[in-house]
Parts: structure tokens; sequence; C-alpha cells
């Protein structure tokens, strides 16, 4: 009776063009550095996350206290928790958005070693670790150094059926806000640096239960992994599925970094990384490479696993830039392979601005979420080493702005001409019933 109730009430309200299903507003003090520069690290100073939701979503950190409205620096997180939030010190990674089923962890790798060579860099990486130490109490693996993530609880009240099975097909798109942005801060930052440029966001989701109020289900909900565990009053549906990154600023590239690139990059002909022979110079320009123009978007060849003295990778290897492909492929055959350690850097698929910018009907979903559902979602927040846009000079940026959001809306109010009362409109936990 409820929940009719509740549907009932629902559909008289008017909020089907709500803008924002969740806000995060990320600003980060940063001093960052390139892969090109040892291993010197940043120091976040300032970092303060909020989220808003609209219609039929709920947010939380300790999966107890449910809002519209959440400020991530004081909220209330579970107990033993693993978040990497205050304090944290940047450092350029690479991921291509691998999980570990075993620790519920997303992949990340960090360089291990870089050399200066006739056409770029030498690249060693090794894998952060997150995959060894636990919490003593939760059991949880502790994330390693050098990023920025945290757990996120979603509560979707959308339907009332609730599927246990672990299918996208039965799960409601979600869309990544128009207004998400990743900017230098304008308190603060110095423009034109382009560190904007190289920021990643990754989202997996970890695992979910039925929807439920019930106090004693907070337990469970904290403790999801991405195993399942359908014994129990509150089965788990572990998801495990690799995560969705977003490239912010994906056509962007300020004219040092271009400047950078044409000035270390060689096209590459042969294997042996570090022999002169194996690059092909221009007498124009310095610079067989392929050229990169502002306003174009350009692949990143992440990192997909360990890279040692044998496997002879430089940073600028791939197709779009020093033409040697040898050590890159594609994601959709990284993703086909059933071994996959054959593979060094991958043309990873992200999320895009200008994907995020397609409007009305064609416009991609980011994501899904079950009906009825509470989801454990981890947010990870790092520096691509990978991204053309990473040059030594980016650090210079010092402060950068990171906003993103959700909504359920494929369409904004400008791709039906909208006319009509404020769509901003959010309802309070009370009317909706959470």
């Amino acid at each position: 009776m409820e929940k009719k109730k509740y549907n009932e009430k629902h559909s008289k309200k008017i909020r089907k063009l709500a803008a924002f299903c969740c806000l995060i507003a990320i600003f980060l003090s940063v001093s960052t550095y390139a892969w090109f520069i040892g291993m010197k690290t940043v120091k976040v100073s300032e970092f303060d996350i909020n989220i808003a939701t609209t219609e039929g979503l709920f947010l939380s950190m300790d999966g107890s206290d449910w809002t519209y409205n959440l400020d991530v620096n004081e909220a209330t997180q579970y107990k033993n928790n693993t978040n990497k939030i205050d304090g944290v010190e940047l450092i350029p990674l690479s991921s291509v958005g691998d999980m570990d089923s075993t620790t519920s962890r997303m992949k990340l790798f960090e360089k291990s070693s870089l050399t200066a060579v006739p056409g770029g860099y030498r690249l060693l990486s090794a894998q952060v670790n997150n995959y060894t130490d636990t919490e003593d109490t939760t059991g949880e693996y502790i994330e390693g150094d050098g990023y920025v993530a945290f757990d996120l609880f979603v509560k979707n009240l959308s339907g009332e059926e609730y599927y246990i099975e672990n299918n996208p097909e039965n799960e409601e798109a979600i869309y990544l806000n128009t207004n998400s942005s990743v900017t230098v801060a304008a308190d603060g930052g110095v423009q034109n640096t382009g560190i904007e440029n190289s920021i990643r966001v990754a989202f997996t989701q970890i695992g979910r239960i039925e929807n439920t109020e019930a106090p004693e289900a907070v337990s469970t909900i904290t403790a999801m992994t991405c195993a399942d565990n359908k014994k129990g009053t509150y089965p788990v549906t572990g998801i495990c599925r690799n995560a969705q990154i977003w490239e912010p600023n994906d056509t962007d590239h300020v004219g040092n970094a271009i400047n950078w690139y044409n000035t270390s990059c060689l096209a590459r002909t042969a294997a042996d990384v570090d022999n002169d022979a194996s690059y092909t110079p221009s007498e124009d320009d310095n610079t067989t490479c392929n050229q990169i123009v502002n306003g174009t978007a350009y692949p990143t060849y992440v990192i997909s696993r360990r890279i040692d003295v044998a496997d002879q990778v430089n940073i600028y290897d791939g197709p779009a830039f020093n033409t040697y492909a040898a050590n890159s492929t594609d994601y959709a055959t990284y993703e086909a392979a059933e071994t996959k350690t054959n593979y060094k850097l991958v043309d990873y698929p992200y999320f895009t601005d200008t994907m995020k910018d397609i409007a009305g009907a064609d416009r991609p979903q980011f994501m899904t979420l079950a009906p009825n559902s509470i989801t454990k979602l981890r947010v990870y927040i790092y520096l691509e080493g990978q991204d053309i846009d990473n040059y030594d000079f980016a650090q210079l940026g010092a402060k950068v702005s990171v906003n993103f959001g959700f909504t359920k809306e494929r369409y904004t109010e400008g791709d039906i001409d909208y006319e009509g009362p404020s769509t901003d409109i959010t309802p309070s936990p009370e009317e909706e019933g959470a």
C-alpha cells in the first residue's frame, strides 16, 4: 500500500526535466608533475566534495543516513572505511579500468622508472599496491598512494521490481550531466597550463542489494564486495564491472603541451627503444610524430599491466603519436582476450566531454543502475600520466575545479525548446518516502 501511495504521489510531481541527479564539486590545490619528473608528489591542501541529487536517488557515505545533498567532508562515513580524501598526495597514474574481483579494487599503475631516449622516454611501471594490506576490522583492502578514492552508496527508487541477477539490460540509464566540467579554478588557479586536461574520474560498481530501510541491513550495505552472496536476509549481487571513466576536455590542448610533445617525440620505426636508429627525425621541425592540434581529440594509450625493461615501451608509442603500433592495441581486442598479459598499452574508450555534449536522442548513457536498489560505488580521481597533455610544466596550474553530475534524463530543456516552470525542483527525502 505504501509503494502504491508513493507511486501516485510520485507521478504527480513535475521533475522529469530536472538537470541534475548528482553533482560533485571538487577543488584540488595542486602542484602536479608529469611522468617525466622523478617520483615527486602533489599535496592536496584543499578538497571539497559536495553531492546533490534530484528525483529518485539518495546518497550516503555510511549506508544509513540518506540525503539529496551530501558534503563528503562533513558526511558520516562508516567505521573502518578505506576512503582516501583528505591530505591526499597525487602522482600521475594510469589505468584501463580493470577491476580485481578478489580485492574489489580498480587496478592502477604508477611509474617505476623513466629514462630519456632519442624519441621520448622509456617507461617502466608497477601496479599500485591496493591489493595487499587490509583493514583489520572490515577486511577491506587499503588503497595505495597517489589518488583519491571513496565509497558512495546510491539508493535508486525507480520502479518496484528488483532484479537480483547482474544484468545491465534490467537497469536504468544514467547520463553524465551536460554541466559537468574540469577547469582551472578561478580562485588561486593559473590559466593556460593544461593541468585540467589530464584528470580522470572513474566509477566502479562493487555490489548492490534490494532497497531497504531496515537498520540491520547497514552492515551488509557497507561490507558489499564484488562477490555474490545470495544467502541471508539481504542477498548481495556482486557487480565488479570495469570502471566507466570520464575524460574531460578531450579536445583541449594548450600550446605549451603541444610544444613539449613536438620537441620530445620522434617517429619510432624499430623495437630497441634506446637506439638512435629506431627513430626518424625530421629536418624541418625535429619531429615526424603525428601532429597535435587544439580542438581535436586524441587517444590515450593507457597502461594495462606491469611494464618491464624487456617490454621496450616509449611513452609516445601508438599509431596516433610516434606511429609505433607494436606495443599498443585497441580496447575491443584487449577486452576480448582471455589472457591479457600480452598487452602493454591500450587505446582506452573514455566517456568524453564530446560524448557528454551530444544532444537529444543521440545522447549516450554514462552507466546504469538497477531499480529499487542500493548500489555501492567506489569513485577514483587521478591524473592520467599517459595523457598527451600531461607535460612537465602543467603543475603550474596550481588549482583545479572538478564538477560533475548525473541525471536520469536524456533530454535537457534546450533539447526540446522547453518553456514552462522551473525544472530545478528537488523534493525532500520525506516527500519522496525514503
